[in-house]
This record gives structure tokens, sequence and C-alpha cells, in this order.
């Protein structure tokens, strides 16, 4: 019995030596790990500070629409930087919601560039699909007004002129126009827009200055639609089974369509209406 007692002694001695050295090995570990944090995080801001992360140019940002690669020029007039700034300082995300309040631009993402420093953006323009006049008053005395031209999307966003033809110096305006205040057409702008999109009658031009009528200039001629409604599309349907219209009256004759009653189409010729019942 005193043999097996004294080798439990024995033993129990040698665990708690064993013990304390993996208690101290911890703490050693602990300490370098410590300062290996510490002085990565330290070489990590050294090399932050230094000056050449600083943005002193907009040459140091690359700017990209599509394949499109933007002009410095370009790029300073987008951005609202002040040079020089710290690379750490700039905050992407509120550049590209800048970037997105601007009425052509669509989308836009933004990353810094740390080799060599700077910023990488890309931006989806928005895509206009027909040109805009606006009358304004110019004098409000004499009366005098002036045509503001700008551009519309799909949407219904409205896009200064100058702002679309700054980003797309050979792009190509679309054919089809607008007249009118683009807050007046807003509300039923993508409706009549898709309807006469699918048409197979071709619009040029859509009148909106008389909020009681619409009037589109086609191929047939001028189409009164009145009011706009929710039965735009189904006016545009009736517009396209008049496409053969002109086999039966001299287009030279037509004043206008009548369609404010898709159900009951009339032509307007030499001054007198006369039922039309469309095949």
């Amino acid at each position: 019995m005193a043999g097996i007692v004294s080798v439990s002694h024995t033993d129990l001695a040698q665990r708690r030596k064993k013990l304390r050295r993996q208690r101290q090995m911890k703490i050693i570990q602990a300490i370098w790990r410590t300062f290996a944090i510490s002085g990565l995080a330290g070489g990590l801001l050294w090399v932050a500070i230094q000056p050449m992360w600083v943005l002193n140019a907009p040459k140091q940002i690359v700017m990209k629409s599509g394949d499109q690669l933007l002009s410095d020029e370009v790029t300073q007039s987008l951005l609202a930087l002040s040079y020089p700034q710290s690379l750490w300082r700039i905050k992407p995300s509120a550049i590209a919601d800048g970037l997105k309040k601007q009425p052509a631009i669509a989308q836009a993402t933004v990353s810094r560039r740390l080799f060599p420093p700077g910023l990488i953006i890309e931006i989806q323009q928005r895509v206009p699909v027909a040109l805009t006049q606006t009358a304004t008053e110019q004098n409000q005395h004499r009366g005098n007004k002036q045509a503001t031209l700008g551009l519309v999307d799909a949407n219904g966003v409205w896009i200064p002129l100058e702002k679309y033809t700054s980003l797309n110096s050979k792009g190509k305006l679309p054919k089809l126009k607008v007249i009118g205040s683009p807050k007046q057409y807003r509300p039923y702008w993508t409706q009549i827009y898709q309807a006469i999109s699918h048409s197979s009658v071709k619009v040029t031009e859509i009148n909106c200055q008389d909020p009681t009528n619409l009037i589109l200039k086609t191929e047939l001629g001028n189409v009164h639609l009145g009011v706009p409604s929710p039965q735009l599309s189904q006016q545009i349907e009736v517009l396209a089974q008049m496409r053969r219209l002109p086999a039966k009256l001299n287009p030279n004759q037509i004043e206008y369509i009548d369609l404010k009653n898709p159900e009951s189409p009339l032509v307007q010729v030499n001054q007198k209406y006369r039922s039309l019942i469309p095949k």
C-alpha cells in the first residue's frame, strides 16, 4: 500500500508541473499574438497614412459607362470631390448614391483601387426614348416663351439634353418627340409609351400641351385621344386596325382621327364627321 501511495504522489506532482508549463506557454503565445496583431495594425496604419494613398487629381479615377471610358473632364463634372483627399476617407457608397441622383445615371458602383491608388467607377446610363420640348416663360412682361429641350426614358424620368450629350457626344438622339410639360404627362407616360412602342402604326410626335386632348402625330395623320385615361392601350389598338385607312380615304383630306371613344372611331374630313368601321 505504501508503494502505491508514493507512486500516486509522484504522478500528481508531474501533472501539476506539466499544467504549469502549459499555462506558461499559453501566456507566452497570447503575448506574442498581441504583439503580432498590434504590429500588423500599426504597419497597416503607417501604410495607410503615407502620402501615396491620396487622390490628387481626376486622372486617378477611372470611370466607365459600359465599354466607354469617360474623359477626365466628364469625370470631374460628375463628381463633387476636392483634391487632395485621403483614399481611406472617401466613402464609395456615398459617391455611388450621389451619382445615382443625377438624372442621366440609373446605377453606379464605386470601389477603391490600391495599386496604383485611385477609384474605379462604373455607371449605367438611362436610355432616352424620346426628345422633349417644354415651353418656358422667358419674359413674363412680354409673354415670350422659349423652348427647353430634354430627353425622357421609358419610365418617364426627364434628362437635361446637355447632361446626356456630355456623356454621349456621338450618341444618336431618339426620333420620337414629346411636346409639353414632363410633370403633366409623367403620370401616364409609361402606359402611352409602351402602347405606341408595340403598335404597328408609327408615331413620331406626342403633343401633351392640352390636358383635355392628347394628340399623336402618326403616319395616318393626327390622332386625338382626348383626356389621358386607362383606355390608352385600347385606343392605340384601334388605331392599328385603321392602317388601311389611306386606301379608303385620301390622306390629304383627313384633318384628324378622333379616337376619344375607341368603340366608335371617327374621322374628320372637310369639317364633317363620319363613322368608320375598321376592317
